[in-house]
């Protein structure tokens, strides 16, 4: 399948706009020099896609990390860091080189997975873009952190689920390739959460009733009261503060937003509607029980190789439901949880769905 390339940044949207009401007026800059940065990166990415395929040939994933130097144009960052390199002095370099590297593993160790691509695809990023930007990117080609603007962010290497993440939209890229707009672009997001929690649950060796489900709870200053960017235990718990208000995710169908399929509208709610499949594969984890990476994670990668560009919520449900049968049988403890746990979102499993899509 082509992959479908689209600009899949972990700061939601409507963070960044309830931070230009904000009375400090560096916050406010710094909220709207990212705001405006992404929408001409959305404008460029499809020059970035034609060029992609050509520079990423096969190399088992050998990673890459170019310091910008607050720089914004990629083509003269400076290789700091490259495959089995020694550790260097600076900390977000080193932090984004292990970040690939667990990532990485995890892919090739749980689903033998060969990097982004499952052909090798060189893991290249990119560290100190700009000044003060409060966002981390995969573009289709390489993944940008910025330093974030040490009021509100901090720098988006620290965070382990954070780089998993935007990984995980590139595997999402060359499998269904989801569309990023509505249900499907709400499922491409969520399968970066899940996938980036399991990465670090992973990482940890956490079970699903150990883990705390946060997603980039590194992001934020000390001083800010947020736990994190999202919750996937509790979608709409992440932050409830003066500085940009409640977290806004649904955790059911009965509350999914319908936002316009815009830009400003985050194409539809891509990171609000999120929560609702986010929540449904914490329960599936918790409700197996034991690490989250074996079956809930199959079943989820599996579901995800047969999902297509515009799979929504209920085919995704009614995949996920048929592939816990065909992985560990039908009428299964795995395959009740299954159904247990989307009903537990509004969702009710329908017939069998047609299998081989995508």
């Amino acid at each position: 399948m082509t992959p479908t390339r689209t600009l899949s940044c972990i700061t939601p949207p409507f963070i960044l706009t309830r931070l230009l009401d904000s009375d400090n007026v560096e916050i406010r800059q710094a909220a709207l020099a990212t705001l405006l940065t992404t929408a001409q990166l959305r404008g460029e990415r499809s020059v970035r896609g034609l060029i992609a395929g050509a520079l990423a040939t096969p190399a088992d994933g050998r990673r890459s990390i170019f310091d910008c130097a607050h720089s914004t144009y990629l083509p003269s960052a400076r290789l700091t860091r490259s495959e089995n390199d020694e550790p260097v002095q600076d900390a977000s370099v080193n932090r984004a080189y292990d970040g690939f590297g667990t990532t990485r593993a995890f892919f090739q160790e749980v689903f033998g997975r060969n990097s982004i691509d499952d052909r090798g695809l060189p893991l290249q990023g990119y560290v100190h873009r700009g000044n003060r930007y409060n966002n981390a990117f995969w573009d289709g080609r390489q993944m940008v952190f910025g330093d974030g603007d040490g009021q509100v962010f901090l720098d988006f290497t620290g965070s382990l689920d954070v780089i998993a993440h935007e990984l995980t939209h590139g595997v999402t890229e060359h499998t269904a390739a989801l569309e990023y707009h509505n249900q499907s672009g709400a499922l491409n997001e969520s399968m970066s959460d899940a996938f980036g929690s399991m990465t670090k649950q992973w990482l940890l060796r956490q079970t699903a009733d150990q883990a705390d489900w946060l997603i980039g709870a590194e992001v934020f200053t000390p001083h800010i009261d947020a736990d994190a960017l999202r919750s996937m235990k509790a979608p709409g718990t992440a932050f409830d503060n003066k500085l940009f208000g409640r977290d806004p995710q649904p955790d059911h169908m009965d509350r999914y937003v319908q936002a316009p399929d815009t830009e400003d509208g985050d194409n539809g709610g891509v990171h609000l509607n999120s929560g609702i499949p986010n929540k449904a594969f914490y329960l599936v984890a918790t409700g197996i029980g034991g690490n989250s990476w074996e079956a809930p994670g199959h079943i989820w990668y599996e579901s995800l190789k047969a999902s297509t560009q515009t799979t929504d919520f209920q085919a995704f449900a009614d995949t996920t439901y048929d592939k816990a049968g065909t992985l560990y049988g039908a009428d299964s403890r795995e395959q009740r949880v299954v159904k247990e746990a989307w009903a537990g979102v509004g969702i009710q499993i329908t017939t069998a769905p047609t299998l081989g899509r995508g």
